[in-house]
């Protein structure tokens, strides 16, 4: 290992799960002694910021991906974007080999940034969907991931290979990918036994407007409880503001570490099913309520396995009402089922 080389570290910018997942990645890069070069857009960069202020970073052309109000036209919603994200993605491959060709970077970590890679330098492209669920295309979907994958000198899952897991038939395909690594769940949180101090977390994350419809839907549900109530926005592209809707205490959003505490200090987890956030809580060991984004195949898929499972029981966002959280006393919630992998021995390539 040369500790003097940089690597560049690329989050999509959809919701804060990819950048967050990205954290642990970065603190061990830094802990070997690597040099890391920040790049995404939007509230993912912002996050990474607030998180690492030191770093240096880039900005990446925005994907835009957003989502419609109606579940019905998720799919076609995406469709009419792809050609967007994949003007998008072309421009980031001209800025990274840019990059690479004036000696800023010795090597590449990109969570679902189709286009941050480089055939001059070790590229490694993190997932947890080598099946990428799209209903009736399904099919289609994944090959096109697959084949966007075998560009990369690796692929990084970050789930275990045996079962139990968590990404289920998501991130275990049939037949993976050649260049596919499972490297077991990621986390930025550390499980903690602090006093328990809200009843309910809610956590809100995802592309707009789903994430605003959501906040609303809770906002309005729990502002006369006599629940002790925290809610977390999830927008860090601001300044941090706290106030009180009715009972409920809520903050624009709060860092890795003020949010490990809040997790940890929270009875219920109430958030979206996306897979880093399943992540996070597993290795808090929380009870949660999902309630997945409408028409994202993927979160619907990984609700209701984990339902399934025993494990975490869920809602439909239109359906949601305080009566739903009697369902989560019935439920053994998240945990880690297996022994971490060591990051750093994934660095040698580099």
């Amino acid at each position: 290992m040369k500790p003097n080389k940089t690597i560049l570290v690329a989050p999509l910018n959809w919701g804060l799960g990819h950048a967050t997942r990205c954290i642990p990645i970065i603190r061990a890069l830094l802990a070997q002694q690597y040099k890391v070069l920040l790049a995404s857009d939007g509230v993912a960069l912002a996050l990474l910021r607030e998180e690492f202020p030191q770093l240096p970073y880039k900005e990446l052309p925005g994907y835009n991906i957003s989502y419609s109000k109606k579940k019905h036209l998720f799919k076609a919603q995406m469709l009419l974007q792809s050609p967007r994200m994949l003007k998008a993605a072309k421009e980031e491959r001209k800025l990274v080999e840019q990059w690479v060709d004036d000696g800023l970077v010795d090597g590449i970590i990109s969570d679902n940034r189709l286009g941050v890679r480089s055939a001059a330098v070790y590229s490694v492209f993190i997932t947890h969907q080598l099946e990428v669920l799209s209903g009736s295309t399904t099919g289609i979907s994944s090959k096109l991931h697959k084949y966007i994958i075998k560009k990369f000198d690796a692929c990084w899952v970050p789930d275990h290979k045996a079962k139990p897991n968590l990404s289920g038939r998501l991130g275990h395909p049939a037949k993976p990918p050649k260049n596919t690594s499972y490297i077991g769940a990621l986390s930025r949180f550390t499980k903690r036994d602090l006093p328990i101090k809200y009843d309910y977390l809610l956590l809100l994350s995802g592309p707009e407007p789903q994430r605003s419809l959501l906040e609303d839907i809770l906002l309005e549900a729990f502002k006369d409880t006599d629940k002790r109530v925290l809610c977390v926005l999830g927008k860090p592209d601001g300044s941090q503001e706290r106030y009180a809707h009715g009972a409920v205490k809520v903050v624009s959003y709060m860092t890795s570490e003020e949010l490990e505490t809040a997790i940890n200090t929270s009875e219920v987890i109430i958030s979206r099913s996306g897979y880093t956030t399943i992540m996070d809580l597993a290795a808090l060991e929380k009870k949660a309520l999902f309630i997945p984004t409408p028409g994202q195949y993927e979160q619907e898929y990984l609700a209701k396995k984990l339902s399934a499972q025993g494990l975490v029981p869920y809602v439909t966002q239109d359906r949601f009402s305080l009566e739903a959280l009697g369902k989560v006393p019935l439920y053994s919630g998240l945990r880690m089922s297996h022994d971490q992998i060591k990051l750093s021995d994934l660095f040698a390539h580099f």
